[in-house]
């Protein structure tokens, strides 16, 4: 079992920021900028690097912004004790497994300052607008969370893009095949509470993005403690000052509320006249396509909480590495976890490749330890098509192909794929994500349906256990020249600088 670290250090955002820094992993920006456009756009274009935090928002003196914390994953590994992000799953695996349950406060920082009047969220909250096409002001940053008989008696934390077309409420993105959107159509006809919580501790906001595979976390589990079990002591939560329901006490907003599900609300004012789902745009979604306006439910804001120091709104563009890492890590876990309960040894490792949508693919690393593990590498396929709503590839290779590479795997399926056998099908008409294109538009261009999935694509990249000595790859001695026998240090290092990262890789273990 990995060991539990108790990191004190990522207790809330802000002492996060301060971890950050000391490190050299914070950038801070003190000239104005405007959450609108601006902030999207400074996020972008210094994609994948250290967090930023600006400290003067056009508009909002008293409130600052962060993004790109989740930017990379060798960060998010440190925050939670361990070296190698690769190794990060099965700590994943361990909190799953070995939650650590909430702890109720009375009071909390998330409380220091209570608006109950004349509510007004977008002139409090700097929410950005992320695109000129977008539907407007879009809150993509903030973790929904219900308890208790809302959800069966567990605790739940999500991202649900979140539009204030009103002063005090807001559609909010709950789907049916959601944890969020099931718990409201189990509860429907009631106003249920909940609240909108924005800024929190790492672990909550990681496992808010990555506990979406149902079939190894339910309805019912404990998503707090599993939080917990990663950042190695209890969540904090409280008590709500205007509904039954609690905060993340260490968040720094907190909007309190309930989902009406009696009321039905477009996603936008444009979307409102038009009313055809996924005809008006919304903002950029984690395919990277432009996410389209739907018709969801209708969020009451009822308080707006927060921290009295300047409070840190959050704000992860949803088609950004951040947001990638956010839905992959924790993915990574439970599909590891699912395939090792069934086939238990055979699977090395499981990876998502960043950037090219994290709910839609996965690649597992397997290794054939005698003839009759000859076929297993369909059964993955199919496991992971049953299990996954919305998944398009599925690629099982050998454990000589580094998984991390995409070059890597693009090379076993181009040598190791048979296209007579290897190719598999997810189920076509199933439901899938409503966020890719092709569920809603068929290749004709028209519109087939508001939900219709087409069908994943599983790809067997294995060789036969037989016959692995056809395949066995070349290597050049690397590991038997030393380079600094023929040239300076900063000659290899001038080389090293311009090799590409497959070259990187093929470099060091000889081709």
């Amino acid at each position: 079992m990995p060991s539990r670290n108790k990191n004190e250090a990522i207790r809330s955002l802000r002492s996060t920021v301060d971890l950050l820094e000391q490190s050299g992993e914070l950038l801070r920006i003190k000239g104005e900028v405007d959450p609108i456009y601006e902030i999207s756009g400074i996020q972008m274009a210094l994609e994948s690097g250290p967090a930023i935090l600006f400290e003067n928002i056009k508009g909002y003196p008293h409130a600052r912004d962060i993004g790109n914390v989740f930017a990379r994953r060798d960060r998010i590994a440190k925050m939670f004790g361990t070296d190698d992000h690769r190794q990060l799953k099965f700590k994943c695996i361990d909190a799953m497994t070995n939650p650590i349950k909430p702890r109720v406060v009375e009071r909390a920082a998330c409380q220091e300052v209570v608006i109950k009047e004349n509510i007004d969220v977008l002139n409090y909250l700097p929410v950005l607008k992320h695109t000129v096409k977008d539907g407007g002001r879009i809150i993509g940053g903030g973790n929904m969370f219900i308890s208790g008989k809302y959800f069966k008696g567990g605790t739940h934390v999500s991202f649900n893009r979140t539009h204030f077309q009103g002063k005090d409420w807001a559609s909010m993105q709950a789907f049916v095949g959601t944890h969020l959107g099931d718990s409201f159509f189990v509860h429907r006809g009631e106003q249920v509470p909940m609240t909108i919580n924005i800024g929190n501790p790492p672990a909550v906001t990681f496992v808010a993005g990555g506990t979406v595979m149902h079939t190894l976390l339910p309805r019912g589990t404990d998503k707090l403690g599993i939080a917990g079990a990663l950042q190695g002591y209890p969540v904090d939560i409280v008590p709500c000052k205007t509904v039954d329901a609690f905060a993340i006490a260490e968040a720094e907003w907190v909007i309190e509320g309930y989902m009406d599900t009696t009321e039905r609300v477009w996603e936008s004012p444009e979307a409102n006249k038009v009313e055809a789902y996924g005809a008006a745009p919304f903002f950029p979604e984690w395919p990277g396509y432009m996410g389209r306006a739907m018709k969801t439910f209708k969020f009451q804001a009822t308080a707006i909480t927060h921290r009295k120091d300047r409070p840190i709104f959050f704000s992860p563009l949803a088609h950004s590495y951040e947001g990638d890492i956010l839905c992959a890590m924790l993915r990574e876990a439970c599909l590891y976890e699912l395939v090792d309960r069934l086939i238990p040894g055979l699977v090395k490792d499981v990876y998502i490749l960043d950037g090219v949508g994290p709910r839609a693919h996965v690649i597992f690393q397997v290794e054939k330890r005698r003839p009759g593990d000859e076929g297993y590498s369909k059964n993955i396929i199919t496991a992971a098509f049953g299990a996954t709503q919305g998944l398009y590839l599925v690629v099982v290779v050998d454990e000589d192909v580094d998984i991390y590479s995409a070059d890597d795997v693009m090379w076993a399926i181009i040598t190791r794929l048979n296209p007579e056998t290897g190719i598999l099908r997810g189920t076509v008409g199933g439901r899938g994500s409503p966020m890719m294109p092709l569920e809603r538009v068929g290749l004709s261009g028209k519109v087939v349906g508001e939900f219709h999935y087409p069908g994943g694509l599983g790809l067997d990249c294995t060789v036969p256990f037989g016959e692995k000595w056809a395949f066995d790859r070349g290597r050049y001695p690397v590991d038997r020249v030393d380079l600094k026998r023929w040239l300076t240090d900063e000659q290899i290092a001038a080389v090293k600088a311009v090799q590409p990262d497959f070259a990187k890789l093929m470099a060091k273990r000889g081709g």
